[in-house]
């Protein structure tokens, strides 16, 4: 199975309703560490996602990946814009001239995307931030080459999980968490949920 580019841009924009829908879990899991914003900056760049892809006419993949990370970016500031926005378009660049979206792209995608937010960020796995789904992620969509899509994207979105559950017993070096050491401890970083609605959301439409 293989997206055209079109229905990319119909599975960005399911990601992008399953981010909007998931903002309150999202804005708890950031009260539990920080000051609580991380759920309705998603949302805020969601709707700016909706409204650049819904009358986009795509003829490539990386052009609708592109757009929702530039449109991610100029939405929501902060942190979360700039690694939110950069896992888009440094992914989407590196599909440059593939005419469809298959497991090969899947990992492209998040190898990229991984890279761009280690290298703007600067954290590394087990920093407790949304690079300890992405990591786990982007490994196993490199394993995963030769499998199909669907295949690829339920093992990538597992790896995601457990990468999300694991940094429950990670003490943060980043962000508002930093201050709080040990008092972060059993509770998972928010971008990593975010990673993981997005993956989880990216499977359910190529199972659908």
């Amino acid at each position: 199975m293989e997206l055209k580019p079109n229905q990319v841009r119909l599975m960005m924009l399911q990601v992008a309703d399953a981010i909007i829908a998931a903002e309150p879990m999202l804005s708890q899991a950031d009260r539990d560490l920080g000051d609580g914003d991380h759920g309705l900056g998603m949302k805020r760049g969601m709707e700016a996602v909706k409204a650049q892809l819904e009358p986009m006419d795509p003829a490539t993949v990386e052009q609708v990946f592109v757009a929702t990370g530039t449109a991610m970016m100029t939405s929501m500031g902060g942190a979360s814009g700039a690694l939110f926005g950069t896992v888009y378009r440094a992914g989407g660049k590196a599909l440059a001239g593939r005419p469809s979206f298959n497991a090969e792209a899947l990992s492209l995608l998040l190898t990229a995307a991984l890279e761009g937010v280690m290298k703007r960020g600067g954290a590394k796995p087990g920093d407790k931030t949304m690079i300890d789904a992405l990591a786990p992620a982007a490994e196993k969509a490199r394993e995963s080459t030769a499998l199909s899509l669907t295949e690829a994207l339920t093992a990538v979105a597992a790896a995601a999980e457990s990468g999300k559950e694991a940094s429950k017993a990670m003490i943060a070096q980043f962000g508002r968490a930093k201050t709080l050491g040990e008092a972060c401890l059993g509770f998972p970083d928010a971008g990593a949920c975010s990673v993981v609605v997005m993956l989880n959301t990216m499977r359910d439409f190529v199972l659908a």
